[in-house]
Formats: C-alpha cells, structure tokens, sequence
C-alpha cells in the first residue's frame, strides 16, 4: 500500500516499509549464512567441528589451518589459486576484447544478417555452459589439447552474453558523428576502435570484465571434464578433489572448509576494488 505525499510523490506505507525491510534482511541472512559458517569452521580443528555448535567460534585454530593448507601437498593449494587468476585474467581479458570488438561491430556497422546473427548471439546466452562442457571436451580431445591450459582458456573466449553486453555499450556510448569525424581526419576503422571506441566503451569492459572474472573463477564444469593433472587444477576442481578424499578421511574436513574460505577472498577482494566501475556500469546497460 501506498499513500501520495504533499509533493505529489507516492509514499510508502510503514507497513510496506516494515515489510520490505524484513525481506531485505532475510535476504542478507540468507546471503551471508554460507560464508558465516565458513568463517566461523576454519577457526576450528577436526574435533571441535562435530562437538561444538556450528555457527559459532569456539578454540581458535585458524592460524593452525592456514598452515596445514599451504603445507599439504607441497603447497598445492596455492598452485590452484595461481591457475584460477591465470585461468581468470587472461580468459576474462581475450573474452572481454572479442565481446568489445564484436558488440561495436553489431551497433556501428550495417551489413546483411546482422539482426539474425544477433538473434543468434542472444539464443546462445541463453544456453547454460554445463550443457556446452562435454561436447567442448570432445572437440578438444580431437584436436589433442585436452589437459592443457588452452583447453580451458580458448572456451573462455567466447562469450556470447558479453557480446550482447558489448553491442549495448557501443549503442550508448561511441557517437556515430565522433566516428564520422574520425574518418574525416584519415582514421582506419581499427584505429578508430583500438583509439575512440575503446577508450569511450571502458566502463563497459571493465563490468563484462569483471563478470567474466567471476563466472571464470567459479566455472567446475569445464576444467572437471578438460584437465587430469592435479598441478593444473584451479581452485574449485582442486577442492572438489578434496572433498572426494574427505568422503573416506575425516581430517581432510578442514583443509576443505579453510580452503573455500580462501578461495573467496581473490574474488572479494577482486569485486571491492572494481565496484565503482561495475556500478555505473551495469547501470548503464540496464538503461539502455
């Protein structure tokens, strides 16, 4: 319910008010119990995991874990989280460049079947990259790239959702009479790219960027069927990896629940300091 104030707004009632905050911080409970329970299991050792109350501290072993992680396996923790930045810079990097050039090619230039191969483009985001991962696998294994870095980083490239992203950018963001004018002065077509495009386009690249980044560092699927050497695993098959020993040895309990813990961290780290910029990013492709 709703009620018009003296300015002629609508204003809401304390009782929608009251019920919108509730959810809102239902909502955030739900969002942060995960990571709560995270917290609070890697500050315990294997015994206090199954004796003491779940969602609250008790002995502080968090420095103990912290060491047994870097120690197991000669540090090959860290190994995954090196590969899942490796696997996520250069991927979301080549992805976000081809989403760029191919976005501004679909808004700027007019040519036949455009509006079918954008259609397609759209269908293709639609398509859940799990279904995708064991017909990639076959493709790669005929080529004899499997369990090599371009098996993961090539898929990663193409991004059909950053493209759409890309052609929304260009549409609001690079004027036709600034290209124009560009030409006018002698420009080729790729330097008014690489030299106006892109520059006018960056908060837009940074936020196809960033969701590239995220949706990289998560991916399970696509390394779980590409790779088989455990030095080239990233972070999520690594652990996956671990939880599989956990099945048939407690101990490694905490190693797996210290290890997610940390494997968050890049990433929120990652998303703080890129905020201001996917922001008004995003913003702007829901504008638009």
């Amino acid at each position: 319910m709703s009620a018009v104030s003296s300015g002629g707004g609508v204003r809401p009632t304390r009782r929608a008010v009251a019920l919108t905050t509730g959810l809102l911080i239902v909502f955030l409970l739900y969002s942060l119990a995960p990571t709560w329970f995270l917290l609070v299991a890697s500050t315990k050792n294997q015994t206090d995991l199954y004796s003491t109350f779940g969602l609250w501290f008790s002995a502080d072993h968090l420095a103990d874990n912290f060491r047994a992680i870097w120690d197991y396996h000669d540090g090959v923790f860290g190994r995954w989280i090196l590969n899942s930045v490796l696997y996520s810079t250069i991927g979301a990097a080549g992805s976000t460049l081809i989403s760029l050039a191919a976005g501004y090619g679909l808004a700027k230039y007019d040519f036949r079947g455009r509006g079918a191969l954008f259609g397609v483009i759209v269908g293709a985001s639609l398509l859940p990259s799990t279904l995708l991962a064991f017909p990639l696998y076959l493709v790669f294994a005929d080529i004899h790239l499997t369990n090599t870095v371009w098996a993961v980083l090539i898929p990663y490239f193409i991004n059909p959702f950053g493209v759409y992203l890309g052609k929304v950018y260009a549409d609001s963001s690079v004027p036709a009479e600034l290209m124009e004018a560009a030409r006018i002065d002698g420009a080729s077509e790729t330097r008014i790219f690489l030299s106006v495009a892109l520059r006018l386009m960056r908060t837009g690249g940074i936020t196809i960027f960033m969701l590239d980044f995220v949706n990289i560092w998560n991916n399970f699927f696509l390394p779980l069927f590409m790779l088989n050497g455990e030095r080239s695993f990233p972070v999520t098959l690594g652990l996956f990896s671990w939880v599989q020993q956990a099945q048939t040895s407690r101990d490694m309990n905490t190693l797996v629940l210290t290890g997610s813990l940390l494997s968050i961290i890049p990433l929120a780290v990652f998303m703080f300091a890129l905020q201001k910029y996917w922001r008004s990013g995003i913003l702007m492709g829901s504008l638009k």
